[in-house]
């Protein structure tokens, strides 16, 4: 079981991948940004498989400043994972994650920490952003579409710029690409979300590692977070659904080339459908309760989480 988080320190999670030039500076700003506040800080750099000397810069920082701790990946698995790594080393009763090229400006960590009293979750939202228009304006129709197919109502759920309380980073489990989707995942286990708009700041150094697989990757994503929210405890009501509405339809389409006067080619050609659409609803069916039966017998498994009780256990 992991301890308790510590109260009254802000744990600053990095994901890091070639960002070597822009890391001295970043925890220069950061310690401008938080010296006012009455808080401990630590700055928790994961180095997701750099090649430009990331680490060796990391481990420069960690020798001055014993409030910097790396940690670095063999190779690339992504920010997700980065992500996750960080989250589950953060001690903090508030946890930050900011991207390391210097487009998060820390002055903002003040606005995020009065506002995570508020909410469970903070999301930053570049209002004005500083990108080609090929990266802003698809990136909004797919906030749009995870707003709307969520119903999570954020302006930029790609932000990177968030802040939490420990209490909702321990729920959320990432794997593959999910780091997008942090805000709803966190939402489906019942934590308040909210955002506030954001300087964003003009890259400095390196280059962008965006690139057009990002929106087929999230779109897919997307599904599979809108698929996990919706029925990852109840999976029969999906695929029983499916089967159900498949039948129907193959039952309509049945009576139709049976009763109504098509001819002889028409009912030739469609004839082979309704048999493939109740084989598909027979198929779905077994899915879903292949579905169950698997999500029956996996252990712990709580589609509930306790956050309060009035008789608490004594500790040892």
């Amino acid at each position: 079981m992991r301890p308790a988080p510590v109260a009254n320190l802000l744990s600053l999670v990095i994901p890091v991948y070639n960002e070597r030039e822009s890391l001295a500076v970043l925890c220069e700003e950061i310690e401008t940004a938080t010296r006012p506040l009455n808080r401990e800080i630590e700055i928790l750099f994961v180095d997701d498989g750099s090649r430009d000397g990331s680490w060796d810069a990391i481990r420069e920082l960690a020798a001055k400043d014993p409030r910097v701790h790396g940690y670095r990946f063999r190779r690339n698995f992504g920010k997700a994972a980065a992500l996750n790594a960080g989250f589950a080393r953060a001690a903090g009763d508030i946890v930050m994650t900011l991207d390391a090229d210097l487009q998060d400006d820390p002055k903002e960590i003040p606005r995020f920490l009065a506002e995570v009293q508020k909410v469970d979750v903070v999301s930053g939202w570049k209002q004005v952003r500083h990108d080609p228009w090929h990266k802003v304006f698809p990136s909004r129709v797919f906030n749009g579409m995870v707003s709307w197919l969520t119903g999570v109502k954020l302006h930029d759920h790609n932000c990177g710029f968030k802040a939490y309380r420990a209490e909702a980073v321990r729920e959320v489990r990432l794997y593959g690409e999910l780091h997008r989707f942090v805000p709803v995942l966190a939402a489906a286990e019942g934590f308040t979300t909210g955002e506030i708009a954001v300087q964003h700041r003009a890259r400095k150094f390196g280059r962008s590692k965006f690139g057009a697989r990002r929106f087929l990757k999230g779109f897919l994503d997307l599904l599979a977070v809108w698929f996990r929210t919706n029925f990852g405890y109840r999976p029969m009501h999906a695929f029983g659904t499916f089967a159900v509405v498949l039948a129907l339809v193959g039952v309509v389409l049945h009576l139709a080339l049976y009763f109504l006067p098509l001819g002889s080619t028409i009912p030739g050609l469609l004839g082979i459908v309704p048999g493939l659409l109740y084989l598909l609803a027979g198929q779905s069916m077994l899915c879903g309760w292949m579905a169950e039966l698997t999500l029956a017998r996996s252990p712990s498994i709580e589609p509930y989480r306790i956050d309060e009780t009035t008789h608490p256990k004594p500790t040892s």
